[in-house]
């Protein structure tokens, strides 16, 4: 088989910076928190982009991009509609995984876990922060549903503005949160060669068990 040389020669030398045993946190949340801002104050843009993948019940699986909207020792939250496709894979097989990938740091970090939805009320908060037109996009979109052409989203978006009369926009019921608890977190530093550092952590009780891995 041939290979197109514009690909097979696209490659990048990872010089930036290094991870060790020594370096890092023992709480791999800690040190989530210590690259996010870093990531911050890179300035990358949006840098809560994370790739989210789940799997139905046969095992087939699917990913996307979605944005993370909070972290803490519980877990990594994101929103979206229950009845999407990530929505009906999660109630089929509760288990995630995420990667997020900035390239401007040469980092990765990759996280797997189990998925819950959040309370009622934490979805309602959210949800009331957001802009208007998400609010209306909400409604709006049967996500991951055929749809025949864009004039069904718009004239729904119009149904909708009229329906709620420029007041409120409350949550519907099939749009909420979830939030992915972690059992092995992997951060990702780029190097010479391929080189990489890997360090990862899996959850043990008590704690953390950290490992390097082969790159």
């Amino acid at each position: 088989m041939g290979f197109d040389k514009n690909i097979t020669e696209l490659r990048k030398d990872y010089l930036l910076q290094t991870l060790s045993e020594s370096e890092v946190s023992s709480n791999p949340i800690v040190q989530f928190e210590k690259w996010w801002l870093e990531a911050i104050k890179s300035e990358i843009e949006e840098i809560n982009a994370m790739t989210l993948a789940t799997c139905n019940s046969k095992g087939q699986p699917s990913a996307r991009v979605v944005l993370l909207k909070d972290f803490s020792e519980e877990g990594f939250i994101f929103f979206t509609n229950y009845n999407s496709r990530k929505g009906k894979d999660l109630s089929q097989n509760p288990f995630a995984a995420l990667v997020f990938f900035w390239k401007e740091l040469e980092r990765q970090v990759r996280i797997e876990g189990s998925v819950k939805k959040i309370s009622e009320s934490d979805s309602d908060e959210y949800f009331l922060t957001r802009p208007q037109a998400s609010r209306l996009g909400a409604w709006s979109s049967p996500q991951s549903s055929f749809i025949t052409d864009r004039e069904i989203l718009e004239k729904n978006v119009e149904y909708y503005l009229q329906f709620f009369n420029n007041g409120d926009i409350p949550r519907p019921g099939y749009w909420g949160g979830y939030i992915i608890k972690p059992s092995l977190i992997e951060f990702w530093q780029g190097r010479p060669g391929r080189l990489h550092d890997r360090i990862q952590y899996i959850a043990s009780d008590p704690g953390w068990q950290i490992n390097r891995l082969a790159p």
